[in-house]
């Protein structure tokens, strides 16, 4: 398509245009990743604030391994429970932050667990969440979406947020937290929970391995033609690329 056609598409059109281009670039729906409850979710949420996938992982596996159950890590000594979290990063603000949050849990529910945003719609449930302190919209979401609740949530990750920016969905002075709410809005009203997970999925996947932090790869991009940030990035290399037009005396 003409980058002048492309340019009169609006947001909402747009993105499920993305939307198809990946989805045929990464296969949807895709499988989702694990099968955790929503409160193992919401820990391993937590977990990987500011840290690799990996080392998340193993810090919630050391607390499943090291305590029977998350009472014993709510009521355990902070540098035991702060021990386990090794492989995160700040695991000495980690650990008392997550047992300050079982104990709200606790308090509130009775005992640790959240069956109940099950029942809940979605809206209401993800404002239970992020009145836990230290829950923002991208863990709210997660817990919602990734979880064994499969709801209709949208997470928005750095590289999710990184490509919408480049491809103009949303202002590139919005930041992630804002613009979960704004991209989710996008989202056609039929779409079920797993297009949603999937539309996380692959954009997070493109900015992952297309679309870098530094140096994407616009020459091996399928969104280029709708991709302002991109265009604007191949402009001066064609023009490089152009033959000296020879001067004559």
């Amino acid at each position: 398509m003409p980058a002048s056609a492309s340019a009169q598409r609006g947001p909402r059109e747009k993105l499920v245009e993305v939307h198809h281009r990946l989805c045929e670039s990464f296969g949807c729906p895709i499988a989702y990743f694990h099968e955790h409850g929503p409160m193992d979710e919401l820990v391993s949420s937590l977990l990987s604030h500011r840290t690799r996938n990996a080392d998340s992982a193993r810090a919630f596996r050391n607390l499943r391994d090291r305590f029977p159950d998350w009472e014993a890590v709510r009521d355990a000594p902070v540098e035991a429970v702060r021990e386990a979290l090794a492989p995160c990063t700040w695991p000495e603000a980690k650990a008392p932050a997550l047992q300050r949050i079982l104990a709200i849990i606790t308090e509130r529910r009775g005992s640790i667990e959240l069956d109940h945003l099950a029942d809940l719609p979605v809206p209401e449930a993800r404002e239970w969440l992020e009145s836990l302190p230290g829950v923002g919209p991208k863990t709210s979401a997660a817990v919602l979406s990734f979880s064994s609740l499969r709801r209709r949530a949208l997470p928005v990750d750095s590289h999710h947020h990184r490509v919408a920016q480049r491809l103009g969905l949303i202002p590139a002075s919005l930041s992630v937290g804002p613009s979960h709410r704004v991209l989710e809005a996008m989202l056609p009203a039929e779409w079920d929970a797993q297009q949603v997970y999937d539309n996380h999925e692959v954009l997070m996947l493109h900015g992952q391995r297309v679309c870098h932090f530094r140096s994407p790869a616009c020459s091996r991009c399928v969104l280029l033609d709708l991709c302002p940030t991109g265009q604007a990035r191949r402009a001066p290399e064609s023009t490089l690329r152009q033959p000296a037009i020879p001067s004559h005396a």
